[in-house]
């Protein structure tokens, strides 16, 4: 036990992210756990790791052959097999105690706005990683100031154990016992595996994350992955220039948000912080015919990925992207009327006053996706949410509390909201507005008093607004639009290039 630890500490801790560097035997403070970063993402065949589960570490895990069995394999070369593995945590003592300290940035509501603050921090040469603990950071050394606005704190632990994993075949009985094993854990499953109510291909890895917990990953090709991605996100009943272009951008957006876990030694999650990924095995003949017919084509602007959001309803106007979320302009995402001539609001672009984004909420004719059933929506929020939305900062504020509009996007949407009290007021800033307050489909609203304590929230759209609209696209592609006409529609001047393009000159718009 104690020499197999020993032989895993050496990788555990590199001196690759120890502040200072390796000097002498003593254990420095690390920022977190260092973990080897997944390979790039290359050739015609990407690979991408995607996590099928996160921040285990607690609960015993079983995992299950879908036919066959399940080869195990650690980093020691210990070997198990059968048709299923069960898997569990304990803690082994490390040779001394490891103090792990840093700065964290944070929490944000988005990757996009962590990005922003990290970006922030390495142009002032400080080493930042984005981070997803449970809500996204930022993560960088001790003594580093955090940038201007961002909130800061200092976390330090002394750690004098680390978890370790076990596993046993549990069809050779209590007298098989468990073993310990030292990852990175290689799982193969020539007959897939089941997990989630599916069945995936692999092959699988185990592998300890940044913050000392366990990620189960699929090391699964971008072509295959698209299959479990595209009717999750847009539903599999949608017309073919729909699912089309749902793969170009699903294809497109994987391939931009490669780094999102880096930290954690993988690419991609698989829910909504994501693309939410399912069994690739469902997928239909409409599915398998999209991402077939765009195989590796991706819209690109300046020779890379563009920032391909997508969302599921607009609510009749797109967003630009600095309503979303902090991030520097991007002229391929805009706000503009999602329109017909047939029915469109007379005003103009942007949309800063109430009045005019009232014209546009009460109107449904000749926009597009207006039959989805966020098009148009109406919430009651009561004092009794903006407390609960506050939390502990509510009492300092004091009652009554009241939402307040202090400032409007191009297309309407509400980028600064406060909840203010008699002594102060909270901020929320754009995708912190929806973070805060869960009840809002979408920030394209106004405010209507509904009563003492109580407002209406009038609204239009599911989402962040910019991008392609789901509900559009499906509008688009009845009308008999091509895929090219869609995703022109939505990000203007992007191009639409075969993936090896991508890191040379910009080919031209679609």
């Amino acid at each position: 036990m104690h020499v197999r630890l020993r032989r895993a500490l050496p990788l555990l801790l590199g001196c690759g992210v120890l502040l200072g560097g390796c000097r002498g035997a003593g254990a420095e403070a690390l920022t977190h756990w260092p973990v080897p970063p997944p390979p790039e993402p290359a050739g015609l065949q990407p690979q991408l790791w995607v996590a099928l589960a996160a921040r285990l570490g607690d609960a015993p895990l079983s995992l299950q052959a879908a036919g066959g069995t399940l080869q195990l394999r650690d980093a020691d070369g210990v070997r198990l097999a059968g048709a299923v593995l069960e898997l569990r945590w304990g803690w082994a003592s490390l040779p001394q105690p490891q103090l792990i300290q840093r700065r964290v940035l944070g929490p944000f509501a988005s990757y996009e706005a962590a990005e922003q603050a990290a970006l922030a921090w390495r142009r002032q040469g400080i080493t930042a990683q984005v981070a997803h603990p449970g809500d996204w950071e930022v993560w960088g050394p001790p003594s580093a100031p955090p940038p201007p606005g961002v909130q800061a704190r200092l976390e330090q632990q002394r750690l004098k154990q680390r978890r370790v994993l076990q596993a046993r075949e549990p069809q050779r009985g209590p007298a098989g016992g468990w073993q310990r094993l030292v990852g990175p854990v290689q799982i193969q499953a020539p007959q897939g595996m089941r997990w989630q109510g599916g069945v995936f291909a692999g092959p699988f890895r185990l592998q300890a994350d940044a913050s000392d917990r366990w990620t189960l990953v699929e090391q699964v090709p971008l072509e295959r992955y698209l299959m479990g991605v595209v009717p999750h996100e847009i539903g599999a009943g949608s017309p073919s220039a729909a699912l089309a272009a749902q793969a170009v951008l699903a294809r497109t957006w994987a391939l931009r948000n490669r780094q999102r876990f880096a930290v954690d030694g993988y690419h991609l999650c698989a829910d909504t912080q994501c693309q939410v990924y399912g069994d690739p095995r469902q997928a239909g003949a409409a599915v398998r015919q999209a991402v077939g017919s765009t195989a590796g084509r991706v819209l690109a602007w300046r020779g890379e990925p563009i920032h391909a959001v997508y969302h599921a309803s607009n609510g009749g106007v797109a967003a630009d992207e600095d309503e979303a979320w902090p991030l520097p302009e991007l002229s391929y995402l805009e706000a503009f009327l999602d329109w017909s001539n047939l029915g469109r609001p007379p005003v103009r672009l942007p949309l800063s006053s109430p009045q005019d984004l009232r014209q546009v909420l009460s109107r449904r004719q000749g926009a597009y996706g207006a039959d989805h059933p966020r098009f148009r929506w109406r919430r009651l929020i009561a004092e009794a949410d903006l407390v609960q939305a506050l939390g502990l900062r509510a009492a300092a504020l004091g009652a009554p509390l009241r939402p307040v509009v202090l400032e409007r996007g191009a297309s309407g949407r509400v980028v600064r909201l406060a909840l203010a009290g008699p002594r102060g007021q909270e901020v929320l800033v754009r995708d912190a507005i929806r973070r805060r307050l869960r009840q809002l489909p979408s920030t394209l609203f106004v405010l209507q008093p509904a009563g003492p304590g109580a407002w209406w929230f009038e609204g239009g759209g599911f989402g962040h607004g910019a991008g392609l609209s789901q509900a559009g696209a499906i509008d688009l592609a009845g009308r008999g639009w091509s895929l090219e006409r869609i995703l022109r529609h939505y990000y203007p001047g992007a191009a639409l290039v075969p993936v090896q393009q991508l890191q040379g000159q910009p080919s031209g718009g679609l």
